[in-house]
């Protein structure tokens, strides 16, 4: 890498672990998150110096990547290993909780879940979320309309929605 594009070896410093949570959300397995932040760092170093919004230009590659990857590959086994976050002090419930978030986050249709994590997890408008995708507002609010439902039935059916907003 060139000198010149020191940018954007701090910038992966600075973003690589929020990279890799919206990666992990995506996808449901570290092992594929970390795929999908790599291969989504390496298309934006090839274009680093023409790219403006480098984060917007990362959430969209990733989740392009992971809906395509997703139509190849429909069905197979996730590790369920525990989501690359800083340690905290949670209890015990409340990991229970981000568990069954995350496991019903896996059951949702992979455009649908892009919209629910930049949406609701990643806490961008609806605005933001439609020009990452490229896809008019209206889609953006009926995915993530139907992702809501879908999360609200699949954790009511586990009795493990106390704690999240209605």
């Amino acid at each position: 890498m060139a000198e010149d594009d020191s940018g954007f070896r701090e910038f992966v410093d600075l973003r690589y672990g929020e990279l890799l949570r919206i990666a992990y959300l995506l996808t449901g397995s570290a092992h594929d998150a970390e795929d999908l932040v790599q291969s989504a760092l390496l298309k934006v170093m090839r274009r680093w110096r023409k790219i403006e919004e480098p984060l917007a230009y990362l959430r969209r590659a990733m989740a392009n990547q992971h809906i395509s990857v997703w139509h190849r590959v429909r069905s197979r086994e996730l590790v369920g290993v525990a989501p690359p976050e800083p340690a905290t002090d949670d209890t015990a419930e409340s990991v229970v909780r981000r568990q069954a978030l995350v496991a019903a986050l896996r059951e949702l249709p992979p455009r649908t879940r892009v919209v629910v994590v930049l949406r609701y997890l990643e806490d961008r408008p609806e605005a933001e979320v439609a020009a990452t995708l490229g896809w008019p507002v209206g889609t953006v609010k009926s995915h993530a309309a139907r992702g809501l439902a879908r999360l609200r039935s699949t954790l009511d059916s586990r009795e493990l929605t106390k704690g999240y907003p209605r």
